[in-house]
């Protein structure tokens, strides 16, 4: 394993882990991270109140550099164009709704080897917060058909702004 491959692993284990904390604090529930796992599985499997759910990790950031720097390593082409042109938008809402955007359209595609499939996007840009997300969710576009029974929104990096409930709508 390379140190890449190291690095990403830890950081889906801290952002599963801090998910964990945040979501066992807000609905008085047990969360256990159980393991990591292989391609054709989400990054990661947990307990939740007692529930086996495979948790899909994704960033959310605002600057390739900023990539580079959560991420630890180089980014692809194709990402570099994505992040630049995320850049010269300027407007940081407008960036924000594109950035998480794409997220969810890019992971809405994909299929896993799992029945119980959570996506857990971790905000890493410190000009974005809970509030500020929150204040923009009438323009979040969850696609109609996607694998994940839940999907969630850690509002900063240190989960400090609590949780957004992105799919379904309504809180459990």
């Amino acid at each position: 394993m390379n140190h890449n491959e190291i690095d990403k692993l830890g950081l889906e284990r801290q952002a599963a882990e801090l998910f964990g904390q945040c979501f066992a604090e807000e609905f008085q529930v047990q969360f256990a991270f159980i393991s990591h796992n292989v391609p054709r599985k989400p990054d990661v499997t947990c307990y939740v109140d007692n529930q086996l759910v495979d948790i899909e990790i994704a960033h959310l950031y605002g600057s390739q550099a900023e990539a580079q720097r959560i991420l630890g390593k180089s980014l692809s082409k194709e990402t570099r164009e994505e992040l630049c042109a995320l850049e010269r938008d300027g407007d940081t809402d407008l960036r924000l709704i594109k950035a998480l955007n794409r997220i969810l359209s890019n992971k809405s595609a994909k299929r896993y080897d799992s029945k119980n499939v959570w996506l857990v996007i971790r905000n890493a840009n410190p000009n974005w917060d809970k509030a500020s997300i929150l204040g923009l969710c009438d323009r979040i576009h969850v696609p109609a058909s996607h694998p994940f029974t839940q999907i969630w929104l850690l509002g900063d990096f240190f989960g400090a702004s609590g949780l957004i409930r992105l799919y379904p709508k309504k809180q459990p």
